[in-house]
């Protein structure tokens, strides 16, 4: 098991090229990581045990009626969550009931282990089409500017191809940055779906999930329903049903024990609270993009903040005379090269973006 845990620290190295940024790497990295460790982790018999243990009747052998209520599920009673247990109720929500409409099934445990691979899946998607578009497409253009060891003449050369390609292809990079902003949405858009996903996944419990552990907890004990049992009960009944000695249906009532959900009702508390603080940083981070595209200044500023560049007046001549998939591109590439190469490739970009905008009024 802990080889299969080493090789996921793979998704932790990163490359000396940087494409994207911190925040969307929490997507496709750690929280990847988070989940397929979750999955490994539940499907792990030697930590968790068996995934349902029943208490049967003796005409009827453990490994069956255990199979039978895995497969087609237990159930719990809502109404008996509030009677005393060892004096109305064994165990809170298990109680006799004839009407199986009182009956809340619950369904889900079957399918944790392959719910989580598929959102580790989707997290990893906009990561990929980033990466197919993106194409290397910063790795070429840095020719290996990123280590400031170099001679003088090889550094002079490669910063005049860098800037003239810079220069030349003004205009032409918009797409470029839409795909990349595109993905950053999608990363989005692909937290809320999984959110209501797993409420869906949960019959509705999943969205106040978060919110009803913290109240619990602040409760008084006497009156407090623990929301992790209610949603992940430990304990649960079955109903299996066999023929008897005179071909009659005989129905056997189980009761179940469920160990897995002590590990579910704590992965899912995490999830709640990584996805609303990975929702809530991801949405700011959209809401600055729309700010970055709408307010020329904010780039300026953000390429002086960011990479402790000294002129004001080189960046706003680039932040004038480029479009915002030029600026984008020219952000990337600081994330990668030397400073100090790139403060001189900033100035004589500047330059030569200044001195043709001259020529062109005159």
């Amino acid at each position: 098991m802990f080889d299969i845990f080493r090789s996921l620290k793979t998704l932790l190295k990163t490359s000396r090229i940087r494409i994207d940024n911190t925040i969307f790497q929490l997507h496709y990295s750690i929280t990847v990581i988070i989940l397929l460790s979750f999955c490994i982790i539940i499907s792990t018999k030697q930590y968790v045990g068996d995934p349902i243990d029943c208490v049967r009747s003796d005409s009827v052998s453990q490994s069956v009626i255990n199979t039978y209520c895995w497969i087609h599920t237990t159930y719990t009673l809502p109404k008996s969550y509030y009677k005393k247990v060892g004096i109305e109720v064994p165990y809170p929500g298990v109680d006799w009931e004839s009407n199986q409409n009182e009956f809340r099934y619950h369904r889900y445990y079957q399918w944790v282990g392959f719910v989580l691979f598929f959102q580790a899946t989707l997290f990893y998607i906009p990561r990929w089409l980033w990466k197919m578009w993106e194409n290397g497409k910063i790795q070429s253009l840095m020719m290996d500017l990123d280590v400031g060891v170099c001679s003088d003449h090889e550094k002079k050369q490669k910063k005049k191809l860098l800037v003239d390609y810079l220069y030349s292809s003004r205009g032409h990079h918009n797409w470029y940055a839409g795909r990349y902003f595109f993905c950053e949405l999608l990363a989005l858009l692909n937290i809320i779906f999984q959110i209501y996903a797993l409420d869906k996944f949960f019959d509705g419990e999943f969205l106040t999930y978060g919110t009803e552990v913290i109240q619990f907890s602040q409760m008084d004990q006497e009156e407090r329903i623990d929301p992790m049992i209610r949603i992940f009960p430990r304990v649960t009944k079955c109903r299996f049903y066999k023929y008897g000695p005179s071909a009659n249906i005989e129905t056997i009532d189980a009761l179940c024990l469920l160990p897995l959900n002590i590990v579910n009702e704590k992965i899912y508390i995490f999830i709640w609270f990584w996805f609303l603080i990975l929702g809530a940083m991801t949405a700011a981070l959209i809401l600055f993009r729309m700010i970055i595209i709408a307010c020329p200044p904010v780039r300026v500023y953000l390429l002086s903040l960011r990479f402790k560049l000294g002129s004001l007046d080189h960046l706003h001549t680039i932040v004038r005379r480029m479009s915002v998939g030029d600026w984008f591109l020219v952000y990337m590439l600081g994330q990668n090269i030397d400073s100090v190469i790139y403060q001189e490739l900033i100035q004589e970009l500047a330059t030569k973006t200044d001195n043709d905008g001259k020529k062109d009024i005159i």
